[in-house]
C-alpha cells in the first residue's frame, strides 16, 4: 500500500489480487446478497483509491482493508434500517477465484464433508452478527484479535470475547451434531 501510495500503480493491482477473494466472500456473506455484494465490493476499493494519498500506517494493511469493508457494510446496513444478513449458501458467488480441488475422492467422503459443511453453515447463520463478524473475519481475512478489535472499532477483549464465543457454539453445536 505504502508502494501504491507513493504512486506506483502496479502496486494496487498486486493488493487486489491478494485481497479480492477474501474481501468478496467477507462481504458478500455479511450482506447474503451478490448484487449489493457487488456494489459494496467495488466501493470498498473506490475508497481505497480515494484514500491512497492520505494513507499511513496504523496497523496491517489487511486490517485496514477490512476496516473500510466493515464500514461501508455499516453504512449499508444503517441505511437500510438496520437490518442485518448473512448468506453462507453451499455455491460461492461467480467471479470468486477458483479454489483448488480438495482430495474428496471417495463419495462417502465427499457426503459427509458436505453434511458437516451444511451444519457449520447452519451454526454460522444462528450465531449474533457481532460474533459471526469476527468469526468471518479470522476465517475470510485471517485477522488476528486485535486486528478484528480494530476492523470492528471495539476493545480487543470485547472482539476476543466474540471470537471466543463463536467458536465455542461452533464447536458445540458440530459436537452436537456428530
Amino acid at each position: 500500500m505504502l508502494c501504491y501510495r507513493d504512486g506506483e500503480a502496479g502496486a494496487f493491482d498486486v493488493l487486489y489480487r491478494r485481497h479480492r477473494g477474501g474481501l468478496y466472500r467477507y462481504i458478500v456473506r455479511l450482506c447474503a446478497n451478490a448484487a449489493v455484494a457487488d456494489e459494496l465490493f467495488q466501493e470498498v476499493w473506490t475508497n481505497l483509491i480515494r484514500a491512497r494519498a492520505s494513507y499511513t500506517v496504523t496497523a496491517k494493511f489487511t486490517t485496514y482493508l477490512f476496516r473500510l469493508a466493515h464500514n461501508r457494510v455499516v453504512d449499508y446496513f444503517r441505511a437500510q434500517g438496520g437490518r442485518t444478513a448473512l448468506s453462507l449458501d453451499d455455491d460461492d458467488p461467480p467471479g470468486l477465484p477458483e479454489l483448488p480441488a480438495s482430495r474428496r475422492d471417495q463419495p462417502e467422503t465427499a457426503l459427509e464433508i458436505k453434511q458437516q459443511a451444511a451444519r457449520l453453515i447452519e451454526l454460522v447463520s444462528g450465531l449474533p452478527a457481532p460474533q459471526r463478524e469476527a468469526f468471518m473475519l479470522q476465517l475470510e481475512g485471517g485477522l488476528s484479535i486485535e486486528e478484528i478489535a480494530e476492523a470492528t472499532g471495539v476493545s480487543r477483549e470485547t472482539a476476543k470475547s466474540r471470537l471466543r464465543y463463536a467458536l465455542a457454539k461452533l464447536r458445540h453445536g458440530m459436537g452436537e451434531w456428530q
